[in-house]
């Protein structure tokens, strides 16, 4: 087993590989913890031939994605500045053929369902077990989608719930927006994380206000945190 590390020409993210035997399968690994990437490494120890791809935050995740075109990305949903959601948007608008496994301490059927809905072909909870990576990274690397057995249930039996969820009206875009709001951004902040214009940002927030049956930005704000997207 060898370990290489290397800058790309165009990025400041960092790359770390094993090549043990083959043709590698290029793995990006978007986690702004590097425990998460070096467990990650050792549970895909005896998986054959593999190369990881490592970034802190969904901008250096973006520009290797870009840079190394990784056959698939595993992002953790709690990135800093924007979320792995945003990250999963932008990878999927350049590339629609991307292949993503999102990755989450939370094991709420809820964030799996986003993920999904989002355009990711896996979900995998940091707290499960962590032979569901293993498969996940099997099963999507073939083409395929994945879910752990049990979060495929719980999707399944609170069903009716998460349709009664208000917050389920969003868009993926929306929620991000909703995200940072929460956590205090201004409009205009918001504007240049998710790369977009202040009009838009402002008549997105608007036009949640309308969907949630809420007036202000607080109302709006405490409405996020009471559903736990803060």
């Amino acid at each position: 087993m060898s370990a290489h590390r290397s800058r790309p020409a165009s990025c400041g993210a960092k790359q770390a590989g094993m090549l043990l035997r083959g043709t590698p399968m290029r793995i990006l690994i978007v986690d702004d913890h590097p425990i998460v990437a070096s467990g990650c490494r050792a549970v895909l120890a005896d998986e054959g031939a593999i190369e990881i791809l490592e970034a802190a935050d969904a901008e250096d995740g973006e520009c290797v994605f870009i840079v190394e075109r990784p056959d698939l990305c595993v992002i953790d949903i709690n990135l800093p500045t924007v979320s792995g959601f945003e990250l999963a948007r932008r990878i999927l608008d350049r590339a629609p053929e991307a292949r993503i496994i999102m990755f989450s301490m939370n094991d709420d059927p809820a964030f799996a369902a986003r993920a999904i809905e989002c355009g990711a072909k896996g979900y995998v909870s940091k707290t499960g077990d962590p032979d569901d990576l293993v498969e996940a990274i099997r099963t999507v690397g073939g083409g395929g989608t994945y879910l752990p057995s049990a979060i495929a249930r719980s999707i399944a039996f609170a069903g009716p719930t998460l349709a009664q969820n208000p917050l389920s009206k969003l868009s993926a875009r929306e929620m991000e927006i909703l995200r940072l709001l929460s956590a205090g951004k201004s409009l205009s902040e918001i504007a240049w994380l998710v790369q977009s214009s202040y009009k838009t940002v402002a008549n997105t927030s608007s036009l949640m206000r309308q969907k949630l049956g809420v007036k202000t930005s607080v109302e709006l704000v405490r409405l996020a945190i009471d559903s736990g997207v803060a």
